[in-house]
């Protein structure tokens, strides 16, 4: 078996072949009469000589086409081949002695090869088997491919290969490259419907001065010109209410966080966030918006509101069930009174479980990754979570009645959290005595608990309307609708160890 530097050294030859022949094996334009997939979709009026919308054309009339060479079948003075334009695939056609000159036939067998790019001209006809198929009459190279393209795997069975050749991988295995077109769908419907309702589209600080928004390490960078230390932003969040303090109601953005966090198969430091935020609204008016959107989205990319994830199917059709979030671990664990026990306790009841507690971690982070692994995996079908410890969420409105709990959610399907989202804490106040308990708990060691924001609040003194707000993982909401159990599986470039 030929090593890879055989095989490109061989190629290289083919290459210095087209060169003194004077062609170009890289020319700088190509040109298309239709995309393939055009081709597959208009095949019968293209093939008698129509154009695409059927208007008649000389009988026999040539088309150019183009696309990367995924197969080669030779069979004496025959190719068949198979290429691709990225929008379909199709089969192509070329005899020696028949409609091509035996020089370009002969340039052909010699310099071909998989992966090279080409752009073909001939007719259109059906193969004795059926099959849609153009016959050559003339070509040209339009990029010679140097490494041969990996063949059913072969090559590239490694899974961290295949995340670091996606390029590769999206070749090889075409629903690699259908779950990213899904994603993108997606992220399209999503917008739609927030511009449906009203919202605005803005951008806000990538490079932030102090990272806010989120409990979470942020990465942490310098800039020179200016000789401050500077974050990559963990959430937008509170940029986002600084604009509803300016005046703008309803606001989102779709967008890239960053967390300088463990990796697993939901977590990546580099993902993507879409969140919103609504003047004049509250928790419990964005859960019916939530499960509204979530719908209609499913509806609209999928056709159904019901899907499978890891075998089980998942029915959004239905009510979407609440439940407390006190309550849920009572109930999973058979802790009693979870938030009244002490840390001590709480510890103690954490290893009972098999969950691993850090020096100087709260009763909250304590409370959260008992639920994290105990609880949320059982829930599949949708369950909205409710009634949060006021610490839990320092940037949450605390309830009227039950002040010690937050108004806030968040949404589970398949085990996986989708949505987290509250009423909108306006009080500064409180907001400053809830930060500051935050800054206790940094102290106590628990690193990635929230930083006072002085910017932040002091927006907030001049006055910030009561708001909704809602964050939806896109990365979690994509594993969960193409039945994924990997974050980099939707991740077209993961973060990867290096070699």
């Amino acid at each position: 078996m030929a090593s890879l530097d055989d095989i490109r050294a061989a190629r290289m030859e083919k290459l210095r072949a087209l060169q003194k022949r004077g062609l170009e094996p890289f020319p700088i334009s190509a040109k298309a009469s239709y995309t393939l997939a055009e081709v597959v979709e208009a095949f019968p009026k293209l093939a008698k000589g129509d154009d695409k919308a059927g208007k008649p054309n000389k009988p026999g009339k040539k088309l150019t086409l183009v696309g990367r060479i995924l197969s080669l079948r030779p069979q004496g003075a025959i190719f068949f081949f198979t290429f691709d334009d990225g929008t379909g695939r199709f089969q192509g056609f070329i005899k020696k002695g028949e409609h091509i000159s035996d020089a370009d036939f002969d340039l052909w067998s010699e310099v071909l090869d998989m992966g090279d790019f080409v752009e073909v001209s001939g007719h259109l006809f059906t193969t004795a088997r059926g099959e849609k198929t153009i016959q050559v009459h003339s070509w040209k190279m339009l990029a010679k491919s140097l490494r041969p393209l990996p063949e059913k795997w072969h090559g590239l069975q490694d899974t961290e290969e295949r995340f670091r050749r996606r390029y590769l991988d999206t070749i090889a295995t075409p629903a690699v490259k259908e779950r990213f077109i899904v994603r993108s769908k997606i992220v399209s419907a999503l917008r739609s419907e927030l511009d449906k309702a009203g919202f605005l589209e803005v951008e806000t600080p990538m490079l932030q001065p102090q990272a806010g928004g989120a409990s979470a390490m942020p990465f942490t960078t310098h800039h020179n010109a200016l000789d401050t230390d500077l974050h990559l932003r963990i959430a937008p969040e509170l940029y986002l209410k600084q604009l509803l303090v300016g005046g703008f109601p309803k606001v989102y953005e779709i967008g890239r966080n960053f967390r300088n966090e463990g990796i697993d198969v939901t977590h990546n430091p580099e993902f993507t966030m879409l969140e919103y935020y609504e003047a004049y609204s509250d928790a419990p008016r964005q859960m019916k918006f939530v499960e509204k959107i979530l719908k209609d989205l499913v509806k609209k990319v999928f056709g159904s509101e019901k899907f499978q994830f890891d075998e089980i199917e998942i029915d959004l059709g239905k009510k979407f069930a609440v439940t407390s979030y006190l309550d849920l671990i009572s109930r999973m664990t058979l802790i009693q009174n979870p938030s009244s026990l002490s840390p001590s306790d709480l510890k103690i009841q954490a290893e009972r479980l098999g969950v691993r507690v850090e020096t100087g971690d709260s009763t909250e982070k304590i409370l959260d990754n008992i639920y994290k692994k105990v609880c949320r995996p059982k829930l599949i079908q949708p369950t909205f979570i409710v009634d949060y410890p006021a610490n839990y969420l320092p940037l949450a409105k605390r309830q009227l009645e039950k002040p010690d709990l937050v108004d806030a959610f968040q949404l589970v399907i398949g085990g996986i959290e989708i949505v987290k989202a509250f009423s909108e804490l306006n009080d500064p106040i409180d907001q400053r005595e809830r930060f500051l308990h935050q800054e206790k708990n940094k102290s106590s060691g628990e690193h990635d608990a929230q930083s006072m924001d002085e910017a932040y609040v002091e927006a907030m003194e001049y006055g910030m309307p009561p708001a909704g707000g809602v964050g939806i993982g896109i990365d979690r909401l994509v594993m969960l609708l193409t039945n994924t159990k990997n974050i980099r599986e939707v991740i077209l470039f993961p973060t990867l160890r290096p070699r």
